[in-house]
């Protein structure tokens, strides 16, 4: 399975970008899976809602199932890279939002100065690749933040055509 870490500072367009790249991706056919950082917690359903009343009831795992989806919440205490390919093994690349400090390969999105003073990962050497509206220039592939058929050709020659 391939790992493809999308690393950025709040704001910068992450999100955005992994959309874009998604959708590249799916017209060729690619099964894609996702994987988002949050250290705020989240909630899957609504209060009030059955699958929130059994995860407020205890339940260590809740399953919703409808017709062609499937969702999962449930408490577990492995590391990314153990959840990622546990969960996403029939994925060919699994595209991660944020976790810019953990070994994976990473591209980052940064912008302008005006936005935020300095890039994250100008000294990571898991940079691969790095997209940006900035005259900053690291010693990897440099994208522009519109140039979405140039990032997802490198996503495809560096991680799925290996």
């Amino acid at each position: 399975m391939n790992i493809v870490s999308i690393v950025g500072k709040s704001g910068s367009g992450k999100t955005t970008l992994i959309e874009k790249i998604i959708k590249k991706l799916k017209e060729k056919e690619y099964i894609v899976g996702t994987v988002k950082h949050t250290h705020k917690g989240f909630h899957m359903d609504k209060k009030g809602k059955d699958s929130w009343r059994h995860r407020n009831a205890g339940a260590n795992a809740t399953l919703v199932i409808a017709p062609g989806l499937v969702a999962l919440v449930k408490d577990e205490e492995l590391e990314l890279l153990e959840e990622i390919q546990h969960y996403l093994s029939d994925m060919d690349i699994v595209l991660v939002e944020g976790f810019k400090k953990k070994q994976l390969p990473k591209i980052e999105i940064f912008r302008n100065a005006d936005r935020h003073e300095a890039p994250l990962c100008m000294n990571d050497e898991n940079l691969d690749a790095f997209v940006t509206d900035s005259d900053y220039a690291p010693d990897v592939p440099k994208f522009g933040l519109e140039d979405i058929e140039g990032i997802t050709e490198f996503i495809e020659k560096q991680y799925l055509k290996v």
